[in-house]
């Protein structure tokens, strides 16, 4: 065998172990796309929910009696709360922002 035969024969199985290496890490990558579907789908089921109720409960609510309330208001704060944070995670211009408090 010649250098040259040689060379190319390493070079060869450098590149079908990089191939495997690569098809490895796509599937991987695959996966963790999946999940993380799954996920932003079950958050945005949750977002959908809660935004379903707290309009439920404004219209049950027209004059502001529950809200006032302190169990009852305190409700609707963290109903409030909760559907800021999933908006916050959902809505790709306010991803990664911080929610101003007022």
């Amino acid at each position: 065998m010649t250098v040259y035969q040689i060379i190319i024969v390493v070079l060869v199985v450098i590149l079908l172990f990089l191939v495997y290496i690569i098809n490895n890490l796509l599937k991987k990558v695959e996966n963790y796309e999946d999940v993380v579907q799954d996920q932003v789908q079950y958050l945005q089921n949750i977002s959908n929910a809660v935004s379903a109720g707290q309009k439920h409960l404004y219209k049950l609510d027209e004059n502001g009696v529950f809200q006032s309330d302190d169990e009852v208001g305190y409700y609707f704060e963290q109903m409030k709360t909760i559907q800021n944070e999933l908006n916050r995670y959902m809505l790709p211009e306010n991803y990664g922002k911080e929610e101003k408090q007022s």
